[in-house]
C-alpha cells in the first residue's frame, strides 16, 4: 500500500521556475498558498548542505471549511494543509512529490473522504501542468 500512499513527478522545468509555476497555477485555480518551507535553507542554519528541497502549503478555503466546521472531524486537521514538495536530485533535475490523500481518506470516508479526494484531485491536476 505504501507504494501507492506517494508519488513522484519529474517537472520539465528547472527548481526555482517549478516553484514559481505551481504558486501561479494554485492561485488560479482559487487555491491560496498558506506558507512554503524551504528545507534547505533550514538545513544550511544548523550545519547541513541538501540539494534543493521546498514544501509549499496550500489550501482550499471551501473544503477547509467542510473539516474545520465540524467538532468530530477536527481530529483531521493534522492533514491539512495539503502538500506539495519540490525538490531537485542528484541527477539535477526536478521532481514534485505529494500524499495520495485521497487513498488514505478511504479508510475513513464520510465528509472526510469527499473533502479531501476532491482536494488531491485538484492537487494532481495542479502538478499535471508542469509535469512530464
Amino acid at each position: 500500500m505504501m507504494d501507492k500512499m506517494f508519488f513522484e513527478s519529474k517537472s520539465r522545468y528547472a527548481f526555482d521556475e517549478t516553484v514559481e509555476r505551481l504558486n501561479n497555477i494554485i492561485a488560479e485555480a482559487g487555491w491560496r498558498v498558506t506558507h512554503t518551507h524551504d528545507l534547505k535553507e533550514t538545513m544550511n542554519k544548523n550545519g547541513y548542505e541538501v540539494l534543493p528541497v521546498k514544501v509549499i502549503e496550500l489550501c482550499n478555503p471551501k473544503y477547509a471549511y467542510r473539516m474545520l466546521s465540524a467538532d468530530e472531524l477536527r481530529i483531521y486537521g493534522n492533514m491539512m494543509p495539503c502538500r506539495i514538495s519540490v525538490h531537485e536530485k542528484a541527477d539535477g533535475k526536478t521532481y514534485v512529490s505529494r500524499m495520495n490523500s485521497a487513498l488514505f481518506a478511504s479508510q475513513i470516508g464520510g465528509v472526510v473522504e469527499e473533502v479531501m479526494s476532491g482536494a488531491y484531485h485538484d492537487a494532481e491536476s495542479f502538478v499535471a501542468q508542469i509535469a512530464e
